[in-house]
């Protein structure tokens, strides 16, 4: 069986799930927002060392043992009871869901794509910075500060122009990749309030998505400077041209480095390529969109992840300590 953490409203999820219907392969939706008010959770320790973990909801009854490959795509937010209305209470009734949910998944004996604790640990940008480098692809300067001063020294010090971007985003406060404007270094006093990361302007208007799923990398330019905005495709994909696209051998076999030393089986990483067509890496988002790569060139990157999730499957327990850091990539 393969579970799926993630809702049903999720484009990517139905593209995966029609494949793995395709196959035959058995696979439930696990949305963590039914969690309490929809989904009974239930975790049992025996002292000879037997464990059961079930998950029920609408969709009936799981035995957790049962599950032995998960995709952790689209967690949602837990939907608490109407009933808990104090803001400590259902401060500490979410506290208490997630210790709870975070408990199953690492008791489960199953294969992950992505581990939770790696996909967390991944998502750090300045460590993603500094594996990259080490692995040998070229990183921006970059600078991550809340002191005005370093932030303004570093700006001055980059002929060529910076942008600012946040390290994290979420529906309410996500904000696209900006240039620093004159009229911006006067109200940089501001990021003492929370960091920000400042990176050197890598001009070219070409990026490259290069989207990795267990080792196999599909890779697409995407031509940002050929749409309404050029620091960040994400704003207007619709004119920006996108087609398949083959990254330099040593740069391929660094990202498959990269992403395996992160503990990842996938990753969508994004690359900007310079003037002199050096590709020069950004970040890599451990559960990044790829449908819209899909659809413009035809990459089979769907079906890819369906595939690995079967094999996963295919491959029965784990049969190693779980938690965090523990769970195979293999």
């Amino acid at each position: 069986m393969i579970g799926i953490v993630s809702h049903a409203g999720d484009l990517h999820t139905q593209a995966v799930a029609g494949h793995l219907d395709r196959r035959g392969a058995g696979h439930r939706l696990l949305d963590t927002s039914r969690v309490p008010t929809a989904a009974a959770l239930t975790s049992r320790q025996r002292p000879d060392g037997t464990w059961t973990g079930t998950w029920s909801d609408a969709d009936g009854d799981l035995d957790l043992a049962d599950v032995r490959a998960v995709w952790w795509r689209r967690p949602q937010p837990f939907v608490l009871h109407d009933e808990v209305t104090r803001p400590h209470d259902r401060g500490f009734a979410h506290g208490e869901c997630a210790a709870m949910v975070a408990g199953l998944w690492s008791c489960m004996d199953a294969r992950w794509v992505n581990d939770p604790d790696r996909d967390e640990a991944a998502s750090r940008k300045m460590w993603q910075l500094q594996l990259a480098a080490r692995a040998g692809l070229r990183v921006p300067r970059t600078c991550m500060t809340n002191d005005p001063d370093e932030a303004r020294a570093f700006v001055a010090a980059e002929p060529d122009g910076v942008v600012y971007k946040s390290f994290s985003a979420t529906p309410r406060t996500w904000r696209e990749t900006r240039r620093v404007r004159a009229q911006d270094v006067g109200t940089i006093d501001a990021v003492r309030f929370a960091p920000v990361i400042f990176q050197e302007l890598v001009p070219g208007g070409r990026d490259v998505r290069a989207t990795v799923v267990d080792g196999r990398v599909f890779a697409a330019e995407i031509r940002a400077g050929e749409s309404a905005y050029e620091l960040d495709f994400r704003i207007d994909t619709t004119h920006a041209p996108i087609t398949e696209h083959r990254l330099p051998p040593p740069v391929e076999e660094r990202l498959v480095a990269l992403v395996r030393r992160l503990g990842l089986r996938y990753g969508a990483a994004d690359f900007r390529v310079g003037p002199d067509g050096e590709h020069v890496f950004l970040e890599v988002n451990p559960a990044g969109q790829w449908l819209f790569v899909e659809l413009a060139t035809g990459q089979p990157i769907s079906a890819a992840l369906a595939d690995l999730l079967v094999r996963l499957d295919a491959d029965g327990p784990v049969r190693e300590a779980a938690g965090p850091r523990a769970r195979s990539v293999a």
